[in-house]
């Protein structure tokens, strides 16, 4: 007591903003929100974390914040919460001045969770969450430190800012990129410092995307139940600090530091960082789960109770509790964690997990809630990249396409359709259609653009590509449920053997499968995702589910890449170049196909392979599988009245078993097509030029990419593909990861103009 009466003389009343623990170069503040606590103390700790030097009551309730100033401490400090309040389940209120609590802005934690049944605000042997447990959390829980933000940016401190057009998402984890990965020291591998090593960086700069999002790095929880099957949570969506990286994945003692570093090592070489964000719910489960954080400060105002028996959570999420963004000052909180995020930690912009929930008001979701509002007219947020998952398991949980302007959004529609149509499915030409054109039946309102649909085949959460083509089935085994979790419906087929096969057809074709996906993606309106490891053929053996595999089954496998992976990653680098090169791959404008009569053209014509228009029949017949999709390079690309210069392109997709002849349209402007890609050529380089109105034999299960060539000359939008092309020809991935000689910008140039003066004219 008289150590506690000590501290208190020297304890300053401080203020109640900012929220957190704030070093000032003096002392630090500390400011914490609870509505309904009575009393709040806070505990300090020794610089092992392990033993309580104080606990001190904050003098002072301003506005429902609970606050006071200590001048003497500093950077490094550990400390905790322990609030006092009811303990009344039945009212909502789960105070328990026994357990030590996380600062919901703590913006560092150190050690984890060593489960316990003091972690309980009831008597978890029990199984009442009615009863009350006096047991002390603290040795179990991890501590929050106080910092100092300093920190020397250097070059990496601009963003990117890469325009949406041009934006291509590459999904991966920081962990499980690195673990495995050869030029990554041991002691950075499965961290932030291994994500940032030249290697890792180069390689990923040389695919040709330009966002890393990055699976959940918000500090989390290692599920209990998890732990007991000594299994993990691999992905991370079970956040308990919205402010902290989580300090697993830190090689160091300093995570922020870390975490910035890497951060501004990607901006050095142009790429973006977007993080996955979990806000709709937190590790702390219903009833029945532990007391860690929000749930011990103010139970009543963090979470969505049931409106008659508020014992009981809102469970939208499925994971049994629903973060209440109605609060203002809950929406406070997670508002100020982006603008952290965005404004300290430089990151680029936010992919929302069930972004569904972040708009759902107490009379269901509301574009104009106050979430999406918030960020509409925030000037820092209405200036990163927003992504949302438009789906959540609540009552009318199902919104794509139904986000405010601004947003972009995980197109589901986008993935099925285009998994059923190679997978032959018969039928399915109406739905691709608009899937090529950017989703504009679901995208096309309030001027939102193209860029709105975030196209993507696979995602984490799911098989990766080459297990889309090698399995029928999910195996799920090794998660423990039985293999009852994960989706089953996955759209796939394993084309005649169920996983591995020696047999060359099979590994012949699903080689092809994927490059059709893989072509389909990126070369269609709308941002594309990629799921880091499908351009090498990364396979987790089957499991769709492998959010609790943090091992090898979920870790890219880089010593995995052989032949066939390499030449895949040089496909993919080849198709990404096209697209960057070609502005009609990526308009602004949701293509209509409507005729302009001005400039006495279609931005966009289906065609048969017959080389006629589709027309309402062709559209209805179920075994139609070979679609032509014609591109003019001179459509209005802009609201300005101009005619576009870019090149005018073919897309042809044959998801037929066989051949299938396609007769090449005759356009106006030039009478010869050239080949870009053909998932069937090893080198479409090689393949002649082919004549307008002359046929060009489509292999079964195949894609085409091919641009007409202005009549006697190489067009600006050819050259410019020519180089790009040539480009990455020249500089193959480091997937062996060693020092390769660039090849010169002037010596680019020089061949390009080369090339152009002694190119042969198309023959007839």
């Amino acid at each position: 007591m008289a150590n506690i009466l000590k501290q208190a003389t020297r304890l300053g009343e401080g203020r109640p903003f900012p929220l957190g623990a704030t070093w000032d170069g003096i002392g630090v503040n500390f400011a914490l929100f609870s509505a309904n606590a009575t009393k709040v103390e806070l505990c300090l700790f020794d610089e092992t974390g392990e033993e309580e030097l104080e606990r001190i009551e904050l003098p002072e309730f301003t506005n429902e914040i609970w606050h006071g100033y200590l001048p003497d401490a500093r950077p490094g400090q550990l400390y905790g919460y322990r609030v006092h309040g009811p303990y009344e389940p039945e009212n909502g209120h789960r105070f328990n001045a026994n357990k030590l609590l996380i600062d919901p802005y703590a913006k560092e934690l150190v050690g984890e969770i060593r489960w316990n049944p003091a972690h309980f605000g009831y008597v978890m042997e029990s199984g009442d969450d009615t009863t009350f447990d006096e047991r002390d959390s603290a040795p179990f829980m991890p501590k929050c430190r106080v910092i100092d933000p300093a920190f020397t940016w250097g070059r990496g401190e601009t963003s990117p800012a890469v325009p949406w057009d041009r934006t291509i998402f590459y999904e991966t984890h920081v962990k499980g990129f690195t673990k495995l990965h050869p030029a990554v020291p041991d002691r950075l591998r499965g961290t932030y410092g291994g994500m940032a090593i030249k290697e890792v960086i180069d390689y990923v700069k040389s695919l040709g995307v330009t966002s890393v999002e990055l699976l959940p790095i918000h500090a989390f929880v290692q599920d209990q139940h998890l732990v007991d099957k000594g299994l993990a949570n691999y992905w991370g969506y079970n956040s308990i600090g919205f402010f902290a990286p989580e300090p697993r994945y830190a090689a160091t003692s300093n995570s922020i530091k870390e975490f910035k570093e890497m951060v501004a090592h990607l901006h050095a070489a142009d790429l973006e960082v977007i993080l996955d964000v979990v806000y709709n719910h937190t590790a702390e489960g219903n009833e029945r789960g532990p007391t860690l954080s929000f749930k011990g400060i103010d139970n009543a105002s963090y979470y969505r109770l049931m409106p008659d028996e508020k014992r009981y959570y809102i469970n939208e999420t499925g994971t049994g509790n629903t973060v209440n963004l109605s609060h203002p000052r809950v929406l406070q909180m997670v508002t100020d964690s982006l603008r952290y995020w965005a404004t300290e930690m430089h990151v680029d912009g936010f992919r929302f997990d069930l972004a569904t929930i972040l708009g759902r008001e107490p009379h269901g979701f509301d574009e104009g809630g106050g979430f999406l509002d918030s960020c509409l007219q925030d000037p820092i947020l209405s200036s990163v990249k927003l992504s949302a998952e438009p789906w959540d398991c609540g009552p009318g949980g199902y919104q794509v396409g139904n986000f405010p302007p601004g947003w972009a959004e995980w197109n589901d529609k986008f993935r099925d359709t285009v998994r059923a149509f190679w997978k032959g499915d018969e039928g399915k030409l109406p739905e691709l259609a608009p899937r090529l054109c950017g989703s504009g039946d679901v995208f096309n309102k309030r001027g939102r653009k193209p860029w709105s649909s975030v196209n993507f085949i696979t995602a984490h959460d799911g098989y990766t590509l080459h297990d889309l083509v090698s399995y029928n089935d999910k195996h799920n085994e090794a998660n423990g449920e039985n293999n009852n979790d994960g989706h089953s419906h996955n759209i796939s087929w394993n084309h005649g053997v169920e996983g591995p096969t020696d047999d060359p057809e099979i590994k012949a074709l699903r080689e092809r499968q994927k490059r059709n996906l893989l072509a389909t993606l990126l070369l269609s309106q709308g941002t594309p995702m990629l799921l880091a490891g499908d351009e090498f053929g990364n396979t987790q053996n089957g499991n769709n589910n492998a959010y609790c595999q943090d091992n090898e089954t979920a870790w890219l496998n880089w010593d995995s890449i052989d032949e066939d992976g390499q030449a895949l990653i040089e496909f993919v680098r080849r198709v990404i170049a096209v697209r960057q090169s070609f502005p009609m791959l990526r308009r602004g404008r949701f293509l209509s196909g409507e005729y302009n009569a001005e400039f006495d053209v279609k931005d966009v014509t289906w065609l048969t392979p017959a080389g006629d228009e589709m027309a309402d029949g062709h559209w209805h017949d179920g075994n139609a599988k070979c679609l032509g999709m014609l591109l003019d390079g001179r459509a209005q690309a802009t609201g300005i009245k101009r005619p576009a210069m870019d090149a005018t392109l073919l897309l042809v997709v044959n998801s037929h078993h066989d051949v299938v002849g396609f007769t090449l349209p005759e356009v106006s402007g030039g009478s010869v097509w050239r080949c870009l890609v053909d998932t069937n050529a090893p080198d479409p380089d090689e393949v002649p030029r082919v004549n307008t109105g002359d046929t060009y034999m489509v292999t079964g299960r195949s894609l085409l990419l091919l641009a007409l060539e202005p009549e006697g000359k190489t067009s600006f939008a050819l050259r410019r593909a020519a180089r790009a092309l040539r480009s990455v020809a020249e500089t193959p991935a480091p997937v062996s990861f060693s020092e390769e000689e660039p090849v010169a910008e002037a010596e680019v140039e020089a061949a390009e103009e080369a090339e152009v003066e002694t190119a042969e004219k198309p023959t007839a």
